[in-house]
């Protein structure tokens, strides 16, 4: 299975360690985990303001860079759900518009391959235990788009 990390642009530039750790965490369950470097924002802060046609370029690098990849993995749930549920919908109305290259065809097709980190590790790789331990109290808060748009449920918690 070939594997690419999407770290996302406000891991790369906020949290870095959080990549680092994903690969870490991946690679020992025993994936190989490749990292484009071409990747970059998955547009969600342009098409969230209403600037969808300023997120069609940053869309199709996505699926340029990402293309021919069993799984894309992201510690970001609503970067995951940018992609799956977003990407669609921008292809579309690009389409509707008389614009339907604005967004590749390969776009639709890659997009089911897209898991945040969770899903992934529980829907893909069938794993509840990571071997990890962390002896302290932790508190969850499940985020919007991953109970909303993903349809998490309890696959962090899971995990935790």
């Amino acid at each position: 299975m070939r594997v690419a990390l999407f770290v996302t642009c406000v891991n790369d530039l906020v949290y870095p360690r959080t990549g680092q750790a994903v690969v870490r965490l991946l690679e020992r369950l025993g994936v190989e985990v490749d990292f484009p470097s071409g990747q970059t924002c998955c547009g969600q802060a342009h098409y969230n303001t209403g600037y969808r046609h300023q997120a069609e370029p940053l869309a199709a690098r996505y699926t340029t860079v990402f293309a021919g990849y069993d799984a894309i993995v992201t510690p970001s749930g609503s970067c995951a759900a940018m992609v799956r549920h977003h990407y669609p919908r921008m292809a579309r109305l690009a389409a509707g518009e008389g614009r339907p290259h604005a967004l590749p065809e390969q776009a639709v097709h890659d997009l089911p391959h897209t898991y945040e980190l969770t899903e992934f590790l529980t829907d893909v790789l069938h794993v509840t235990d990571v071997g990890a331990y962390f002896p302290h109290t932790v508190t969850y808060h499940p985020t919007c788009h991953g109970l909303r748009m993903l349809g998490l449920g309890d696959r962090p918690r899971r995990l935790l």
